[in-house]
């Protein structure tokens, strides 16, 4: 077996979920909405579903998609992008496995920043890299100019950049950006931005990508989520966009790894994309209208929240909030004596973890959120 894989454990969301299920704990752990999603899109996937082709659709993505990223990304982003320049894959997962594997060889260097999304690390390694690690710390975790320069080296390769944030709900700032995009010139390095939550932002922000920078243009791979747009999840649409000479070597992974995406739901997502900006105006409002209901109730219980600025997620500060335990510790009390799933925030630091910090997922209706405020009444 390769001994990347087969020293990992199960992922923290699917371990936490799997607690919720067999003890009846509400679940806040892992990032799911608990609505149907957008029924006019669902109505357009069902329907080719019935009265389109099912067979094998194009490699790349199907035309009507491909169009429909950058039509997408020209309205709400500004961005230029031609449909040749995108790739759809079978979930982000997916779009980073793929550019991982097209863009990293043995003995290149990645930097990262912790906390990171759990699937980084091994794919990197899996391809032969090796990872610089760049600590990113509560309350504010921000990148700083100092902590590139103690991770950059010749061998510098590629940057991958989760913006929004998860698990810490920030946003990359325009001066940190400024600053990658730098870095990435500097050392003719490649960006991979994982995007996948730039529309679940709130507070009238906008979100800044890095592709859109001067110099960056042909050094970036964005990806992006239909899932995490239209509260989908399930579907597992993704999508990369890059410049020509990048597409094409992406294009040539993705191929070998799950080579094409339901046709059905890929149609779904194209009419979803072309939906009236009020759309997603007013999904951001939902999401931050509970975001903001479940901060409260948190804090009325005497909880210390730290900002959340976009993703579904929000996080307790343990120490502020009087509670004298460490993050893996509270979720395991949480689960089990007050039935309701967090994710401990250390799970996503590979090395040198920040313990003091729980994540709670707030993408579910009233009457979940305000059931999971009534259990932690409790208190350890």
């Amino acid at each position: 077996m390769n001994p990347i894989y087969a020293a990992l454990g199960t992922t923290i969301f699917e371990a936490m979920s799997a607690r919720a299920r067999a003890t009846g704990a509400i679940n806040l752990g892992q990032g799911f909405p608990d609505g149907r999603g957008p029924e006019d899109v669902l109505a357009a996937a069902a329907r080719a579903l019935l009265e389109d082709s099912n067979q094998y659709p194009p490699m790349p993505g199907t035309t009507a998609l491909r169009q429909a990223v950058a039509d997408h990304y020209r309205v709400h982003q500004g961005l230029d992008l031609d449909p040749q320049e995108v790739i759809v894959t079978s979930g982000a997962t997916e779009a980073l496995a793929a550019a991982i594997l097209a863009l990293v060889s043995p003995g290149d260097e990645v930097v990262m920043f912790q906390p990171l999304y759990d699937a980084y690390l091994p794919l990197v390694e899996r391809a032969g890299g090796v990872a610089r690690l760049v600590r990113l710390e509560p309350p504010d975790w921000r990148i700083t100019a100092e902590a590139l320069a103690a991770v950059a080296s010749e061998r510098t390769r590629l940057l991958i950049l989760n913006n929004p944030l998860n698990p810490t709900g920030t946003m990359t700032s325009a001066a940190e950006l400024s600053l990658l995009a730098d870095f990435c010139i500097g050392h003719d390095a490649i960006a991979i931005c994982d995007e996948v939550w730039e529309h679940v932002v709130f507070d009238g922000a906008q979100h800044l990508p890095l592709i859109a920078l001067p110099g960056m243009r042909e050094r970036t791979v964005k990806i992006g989520s239909a899932g995490k747009i239209f509260s989908l999840t399930g579907w597992k649409v993704g999508w990369m966009c890059a410049a020509p000479r990048i597409a094409q070597v992406l294009a040539k992974a993705h191929q070998f790894l799950t080579f094409t995406t339901p046709p059905n739901l890929q149609a779904g997502a194209a009419y979803g994309l072309g939906k009236d900006p009020a759309y997603f105006t007013d999904m951001r409002a939902g999401y931050q209208r509970s975001r903001d209901r479940l901060a409260a109730g948190l804090t009325r219980l005497g909880y210390a929240v730290l900002p959340s600025a976009a993703t579904y997620f929000l996080s307790i500060d343990l120490p502020r909030s009087g509670v004298n335990m460490g993050d893996v510790a509270f979720s395991e009390w949480l689960v089990e004596e007050a039935g309701v799933a967090s994710v401990p925030v250390s799970a996503f630091y590979a090395r040198d973890p920040v313990t003091s910090i729980v994540r709670l997922c707030f993408a579910k209706q009233d009457s979940t959120l305000d059931a999971a405020l009534e259990r932690m009444l409790r208190r350890p």
